[in-house]
């Protein structure tokens, strides 16, 4: 590959994989070494690729993907996570991919604005979402119906107007790969990453709420309320530095990443064994939508240590003892507790 760390792999086909433990340490995660999730096999798509704007709009028509590098560009930093990140630390297991805590990353996007296109075609008054479909298509993992299902997920019509909701071209300075969407996907900051459709076919303004698969069976939280889809990532942190259950010296810096989707990282604490909660120092994040870093100097006793952290978001949103369980085992969220093997 490249010397960067390469990808673990969760599932080789379709490709689901993890950034490693070592890019993970960085505040820009290496272009190939960015998560990978898919849902069906990638589609095989080119330079003419067209996008088919439809739907509740004034005039209908297609875009040449080629055609939106004349376009005003945009670049944005941004800190995207699978829902489904840390689904092996829930109990029990629910279905799904098996992922750790490699399903997110921090990358450099580059693209036109979603707002910019809908413009170009009139958005009637009437619309309430916009569906992006994805040229991606399979069976459905639950088997529930025959036949295929094309991926697609719908934004509110206001967070597809927000001028940082980007139809992205490029990632981390390059072309888009064929993994991570190309030649076209949508990138939602803030949002889980089933948000960011990947390989682009067409927008469709609706006036309705969308039903679709991916909206209402795949990509939800299932309460006794009803059926919740899936948005925002919640408040998260962990530690990258030491390595969890690997062994360190008394004196350590401990090191980590907080993110959340709702707003910007207020507060992160620390506490070892059954010790208080200790505040760690935060460092500005590189963007509004890129994770902060915390650090917290300690001095540790020797032997086996038991390390958490819990974050709190600006809108008061701070991590669980343990996330609410659900049956797809979305938006784990719940404070992480981790060994350090403490030596001289």
């Amino acid at each position: 590959m490249s010397e960067n760390p390469p990808l673990n792999v969760v599932r080789a086909h379709p490709l689901c994989a993890e950034t490693p433990p070592s890019a993970l340490t960085l505040p820009y995660t290496p272009a190939a070494s960015v998560y990978v999730r898919s849902n069906f096999p990638t589609p095989a798509l080119d330079a003419s690729h067209r996008v088919d704007v439809r739907g509740a709009v004034q005039n209908a028509r297609e875009f040449a993907v080629a055609d939106l590098a004349d376009w005003p560009q945009h670049e944005l930093l941004v800190t995207m996570e699978c829902a489904g990140n840390w689904r092996l630390g829930m109990e029990p297991v629910p279905e799904g991919e098996p992922w750790s805590w490699g399903a997110v990353s921090t990358t450099r996007w580059r693209g036109v604005r979603l707002a910019d296109v809908l413009a170009q075609v009139g958005v009637q008054p009437d619309v309430v979402e916009v569906v992006a479909i994805g040229a991606d298509s399979g069976p459905r993992d639950d088997a529930s119906e025959p036949g295929a299902v094309t991926f697609a997920r719908a934004l509110p019509l206001n967070v597809a107007m927000h001028p940082d909701t980007l139809l992205a071209t490029h990632m981390d300075g390059q072309p888009l790969t064929p993994d991570h969407g190309a030649p076209l996907r949508l990138v939602v900051p803030g949002w889980y990453g089933m948000a960011s459709v990947k390989w682009v076919a067409a927008l469709e303004l609706v006036t309705t709420p969308f039903t679709g698969y991916f909206q209402r069976q795949r990509y939800v939280y299932r309460t006794t309320d009803g059926v919740e889809p899936v948005t925002r990532a919640r408040v998260k942190s962990f530690v990258v530095s030491p390595a969890p259950n690997e062994g360190c010296g008394t004196d350590v810096l401990l090191r980590g990443w907080a993110w959340s989707g709702h707003a910007s990282i207020a507060e992160v604490c620390v506490q070892v064994g059954d010790g208080p909660w200790l505040t760690a120092m935060l460092t500005p994040p590189a963007s509004d939508y890129a994770w902060t870093e915390f650090t917290l100097s300690l001095s540790l006793p020797k032997g086996a240590i038991t390390v958490r952290t819990r974050a709190r978001d600006a809108a008061g949103n701070v991590q669980p003892e343990r996330a609410e369980w659900n049956d797809l085992g979305y938006g784990n969220n719940a404070i992480r507790s981790f060994t350090l093997h403490v030596a001289d």
